[in-house]
């Protein structure tokens, strides 16, 4: 119809752009209220914690792992997930490679490392957020240029017919000459 044949669809879904893949919805892995482990834990596809974990979280295989901490989940060590969603208590760095949500009842005693982040008033991070995305190595730091130092007195000279004190010495420029300090 509309003068299109049946290739055309063909065409389309060959030009599609790949779209990055979601995480995981689905809850493989549950750690109760009631629970608390101690050890380093790695896993794949979605972790929920309600209870009490003493050591590193870890999802290094699966990049759509999830690890969601209830209100009544903390975690005392390292994160390491792609996909953060958190509304508990974390005493430990947060590496979220791709995204971390921080809930209104979020704790985190220290650094939280992300690419996108979405947090909600009543959230507290207690250290620094740091951003990793693509464009993070790109930036670079422009010193601020700096300009002779001027004496106070040298507009009274100038006036009188005196010289002016730019701040820098001839002694001192010849010496730094082709040195650049900031």
């Amino acid at each position: 119809m509309w003068g299109r044949d049946n290739n055309s669809k063909d065409e389309v879904a060959s030009n599609k752009v790949a779209k990055p893949a979601k995480p995981t919805s689905t809850v493989d892995t549950l750690i109760g209220r009631q629970s608390e482990l101690s050890g380093d834990i790695r896993f794949a596809g979605g972790l929920h914690v309600d209870g009490k974990i003493k050591g590193k979280v870890i999802a290094e295989s699966d990049k759509n792992a999830v690890l969601s901490i209830s209100e009544s989940g903390s975690v005392e060590g390292d994160i390491r997930v792609p996909h953060v969603v958190l509304n508990g208590t974390v005493e430990g760095d947060v590496h979220a490679a791709a995204r971390i949500t921080l809930s209104a009842k979020a704790r985190v005693n220290g650094n939280v490392y992300y690419k996108l982040i979405e947090m909600t008033s009543g959230a507290m991070v207690n250290g620094q957020m740091v951003y990793e995305g693509e464009s993070a190595e790109k930036v670079t730091a422009i010193p601020p240029a700096r300009r002779p130092v001027e004496d106070p007195n040298s507009r009274d000279k100038a006036a009188a017919g005196g010289t002016t004190n730019t701040g820098v010495s001839s002694s001192s420029a010849a010496a730094n000459q082709g040195k650049i300090s900031l």
